[in-house]
């Protein structure tokens, strides 16, 4: 195809051998008839083909007209197409968002969101990553993720922070532990027992509240084992190798020989924080917050 064909042409072209009427694709291209005649002699002599048959007021296809109606059709449509999707793109209700996300957020607001995102955005693909809280921070300004969900009171400069879950705290123990619901006084109770934390790597101003808490307690854990995932800690609090505490949240989804017991009466709660960045361009990303 010559460089001197455009798209208009097609446009042109289309409009008669859709009307077969030249004045009436004048009419619907808004040019005169005798420019529309001359586009489309242009565009015959850059194909080096007839595309219409012209019989005194009747006009026809030609073969190679036919064939290229059919083409051109097909190709306008998926121009048309997107373009569209281009818009929708632009506009963020459609494209890619990457979530990064600690374990205990996946248990209640992760799934409450993603339904509110399919609900609005139903072309939105999304990516979910778990990651530790000091990782979504640096993937938040290096934008390998768009969004994260952490357990942190401060963050990285350039990293936007807000919080939407709090909650309280739970002491988990195995299932055969003498002490329950009933008989729990106080942590004291457990100061000669073991303990197993999550790593302070995870985030270290959580691990810093779970010692303030062991502090108004008025003592000092024995920690035996470190790890970054709920499920581990809960492998090993069912063996007897300690307790822990969690995040209220965390008790759903396991079924352990293992038990929790609230701590609802100590002032200390854990809040779920949302990060982004504001010079992310991704233009889900705008929409998508209004949701949280």
């Amino acid at each position: 195809m010559s460089n001197q064909l455009e798209l208009r042409h097609i446009k042109y072209f289309l409009a008669v051998a859709e009307e077969l009427h030249f004045r009436k694709a004048a009419d619907r291209l808004f040019i005169s008839q005798p420019g529309l005649s001359r586009q489309i002699k242009q565009m015959e002599t850059e194909l080096g083909v007839q595309l219409f048959e012209r019989h005194n007021r009747k006009v026809s296809l030609t073969q190679a007209g036919v064939y290229l109606k059919y083409e051109y059709q097909s190709i306008i449509k998926s121009l048309d197409k997107v373009q569209k999707h281009a818009q929708l793109l632009h506009k963020g209700k459609e494209g890619e968002l990457k979530i990064g996300y600690i374990g205990s957020a996946m248990h209640k607001i992760i799934p409450t969101f993603l339904l509110a995102i399919k609900k609005v955005y139903p072309n939105i693909h999304i990516n979910l990553q778990e990651m530790d809280n000091q990782a979504q921070t640096s993937g938040i300004l290096d934008h390998n993720i768009d969004i994260g969900f952490v357990r942190m009171d401060r963050v990285l400069r350039g990293v936007e922070i807000r919080p939407i879950f709090e909650e309280t705290f739970s002491l988990v123990l195995p299932k055969s532990h003498p002490i329950n619901k009933n008989n729990f006084k106080d942590l004291s109770q457990l100061k000669d027992e073991p303990f197993i934390m999550f790593d302070s790597s995870y985030s270290p101003s959580y691990y810093e509240k779970v010692m303030q808490i062991f502090d108004e307690a008025g003592f000092s854990p024995i920690i035996s084992h470190n790890s970054v995932k709920a499920n581990t800690i809960y492998r090993l609090i069912e063996n007897n190798l300690g307790g822990a505490i969690v995040p209220t949240s965390l008790k759903e989804g396991y079924d352990l020989n293992i038990k929790f017991i609230e701590l609802n009466k100590i002032e200390h709660r854990t809040t779920l924080q949302l990060v982004w960045s504001k010079a992310n361009p991704n233009p889900v990303l705008a929409n998508v917050l209004e949701l949280v």
